[in-house]
């Protein structure tokens, strides 16, 4: 009863800790994001207070869903560390309760968040992230307007051929995994190879044979500039082409990735981003697990034994070093090097093995 009455106690502090330091960050991404876009959009005409908040809102969940590992991590270690200042530990200890036994809830609370943040918030942040794309091509159009959403530094590029013969397409932003395109610029040639015209518009929206473009100015040789409410571009390319080059599979909902997958893979295309981030998603609650161990193996220490400073900086440490490991191993998957299981649950594996190794070695070592 004592037991589980403990496990009780220090799975509410775990989980009220973590929460605290979530909120903040979020409320912080927020308010900077915000500031930011305010910045970016004061020379946009279509641009009001209502919706640049909208955009920034939207965008902001699936920012701080990327920072959840450290919310974790940062949350555990200022859980044990008010445990320990408060001599709690102390006590728990001195009543016989194992290391062990204080972390077990919060690494049951942490398995739990991240099935949680897989299920249910990351499809909500997908589906809000698109929605901030589409207001923000609303916004920005054509006109200059970067986003936290791009394939280069040149955004998004894409070949196609048609009866008319070949297009080059840019793109700054995508929306609906290719589909809709904001920022666009097309280089049009002939059948024979040779340079047709250069269309700039704010938008494209990929339809039956052709991309239909809006606020459209075309460029042609030894003829003045139109401009089109309306313009259409040939294509032969579908949905599972374009995304090839457009998508992103951060913004696929979690529940929607298997048929993405087995899409890409009936069309012929890879879907190594999407087989990526599907098991990147599985694996997170493991991950989570993963950055409790590292907390609590810097955090259990007796708080008066001084070197607080240097636990927190070797916890934090740690845990940029595991998410650099989880970049390494991204950037491995999606040039093929790495199969994206390996990927996806290889720095959850070390990290936790680090950390349960640490806790071995100064509960019994």
């Amino acid at each position: 009863m004592i037991n589980s009455t403990l496990s009780r106690y220090f799975g509410l502090q775990f989980i009220g800790a973590v929460v605290a330091v979530f909120v903040g960050i979020f409320a912080l991404v927020a308010l900077v994001d915000f500031i930011e876009m305010l910045r970016r959009s004061s020379g946009a005409t279509n641009a009001t207070a209502l919706l640049v908040a909208q955009a920034s809102i939207f965008r902001v969940p699936q920012v701080t869903e990327r920072i959840m590992p450290f919310a974790i991590l940062i949350g555990a270690m200022a859980c044990y560390l008010s445990l320990s200042r408060r001599l709690e530990l102390v006590v728990a200890r001195a009543a016989g309760i194992s290391a062990w036994q204080f972390v077990a809830p919060a690494l049951i609370a942490a398995l739990a968040i991240g099935a949680l943040a897989t299920a249910i918030y990351n499809p909500i942040a997908a589906v809000l992230q698109e929605r901030s794309k589409r207001i923000e091509v609303e916004i920005f159009g054509g006109s200059g307007g970067q986003t936290l959403m791009q394939a280069s530094a040149g955004g998004f590029w894409i070949r196609q051929k048609s009866a008319d013969g070949q297009a080059i397409i840019n793109a700054r932003t995508s929306s609906d995994q290719g589909v809709r395109l904001g920022g666009v610029t097309a280089y049009t040639f002939d059948n024979q190879g040779r340079f047709h015209e250069r269309i700039e518009a704010n938008t494209a929206v990929l339809q039956p044979g052709l991309w239909q473009l809006g606020d459209a100015r075309v460029y042609g040789i030894e003829v003045p500039p139109r401009d089109f409410a309306q313009y259409s571009l040939s294509t032969t390319l579908s949905p599972e082409q374009v995304r090839e080059s457009f998508a992103t599979p951060e913004t696929v909902p979690f529940w929607d990735l298997p048929l993405y997958i087995e899409i890409a893979e009936h069309s012929g295309f890879a879907a190594t981003g999407y087989r990526l981030q599907y098991q990147k998603l599985l694996a997170r609650p493991l991950f989570f697990a993963a950055m409790v161990m590292l907390a609590a193996a810097v955090s259990l220490r007796f708080f008066r034994s001084g070197g607080v400073q240097k636990m927190v900086l070797s916890g934090v440490g740690a845990g940029f070093l595991l998410y650099v490991l989880s970049k390494v191993t991204d950037d491995l998957s999606r040039a093929e090097l790495m199969h994206p299981a390996a990927a996806a649950w290889l720095p959850a594996v070390i990290g936790g093995l680090t950390g349960l190794v640490a806790l071995l070695y100064q509960e019994d070592g």
